[in-house]
């Protein structure tokens, strides 16, 4: 990192350093008072700020009275804007990126402008701030000296079943972002690959008006939630490590045929629609699974 862009992080007062920089400013994941006075003298001092979303950035910028001039920069352009930015910066210019909410680059657009402004010798400062995947850890209650956040869980069953059956016996706590119309399907997921006595959070809306916490079961958290009429907002889920002792068979290490009579007997389904359930479940064909039910039967 060149010295002018070192005094300014290291000083952390007055006016921005001279030269080129690329400062990665964190934003409000809710309340607009989430923001440091770091973040707003930079985003009062630089030459543009790159946003996730233009529209989304005014609503700050107009509660705090800053007037920088706004460029977009999202995943569908990044591409071909990151390379632009670039040359501004080489140029001597001072560039903020920010996202919709966050720190950028965390689920959000923006390693491609870091990696090729770092390669271009461009000095990057972050800007620390608000994150919700932190401020849901913390107030989660759940053990928090060792935890691993991996973004957004897949949106296909079998793949999202993969990935938790892959960290079954993880000796820490995880922690994913997931979409609302998504939670229930993965919730169910989450009881059958972990089982029902897995100790989860649900964190919605952190830091907005409507923010809550549900701490409990698997199973407990997921009837909660079935019997609202819909869940909505931004969700942080939090995943306890297993229990000491804690052994259980769970759907995906029962044979096909066990599985197929568990799920008649509880969702009181037919052979048929219960073959289709655990082919959903299991990633798989739903031949394949007729195939294994007869063989296992």
């Amino acid at each position: 990192m060149r010295a002018d862009a070192q005094r300014e992080t290291a000083h952390g007062r007055g006016s921005l350093a001279a030269g080129s920089a690329l400062y990665l400013v964190a934003t409000p994941i809710g309340n607009l008072e989430d923001i440091t006075l770091r973040a707003l003298r930079v985003l009062k001092e630089v030459d543009v700020i790159a946003c996730e979303d233009t529209r989304q950035t005014q609503v700050l910028l107009s509660h705090y009275g800053i007037q920088t001039r706004t460029v977009s920069y999202h995943e569908h352009n990044e591409m071909t804007k990151a390379a632009e930015l670039v040359v501004d910066l080489e140029s001597g210019g001072k560039i903020a990126l920010v996202t919709d909410a966050g720190m950028p680059g965390i689920s959000d657009p923006g390693f491609r402008l870091i990696a090729l402004a770092i390669r271009h010798h461009v000095p990057v400062v972050p800007i620390p701030g608000a994150s919700a995947f932190l401020a849901a850890l913390v107030a989660s209650g759940l053990p928090t000296d060792s935890f691993r956040f991996s973004g957004f869980l897949p949106a296909k069953s079998g793949q999202r079943r993969k990935l938790l059956e892959s960290v079954r016996e993880s000796p820490r706590t995880q922690v994913f972002y997931e979409a609302p119309h998504r939670l229930l399907e993965t919730l169910t997921d989450v009881v059958e690959v972990l089982g029902e006595d897995r100790h989860i959070v649900v964190a919605r809306e952190v830091t907005k008006i409507h923010e809550e916490f549900l701490r409990g079961r698997a199973t407990e958290v997921r009837s909660q939630l079935s019997a609202r009429d819909s869940v909505k907002g931004e969700i942080t889920l939090l995943i306890a490590k297993a229990e000491s002792g804690e052994v259980r068979a769970t759907g995906s290490e029962m044979s096909v045929a066990q599985r197929v009579k568990q799920i008649m007997d509880e969702d009181q389904v037919d052979e048929k629609g219960a073959l289709k359930k655990v082919a959903k479940e299991r990633g798989i064909g739903k031949s394949e699974v007729y195939r294994e039910f007869q063989r296992t039967k």
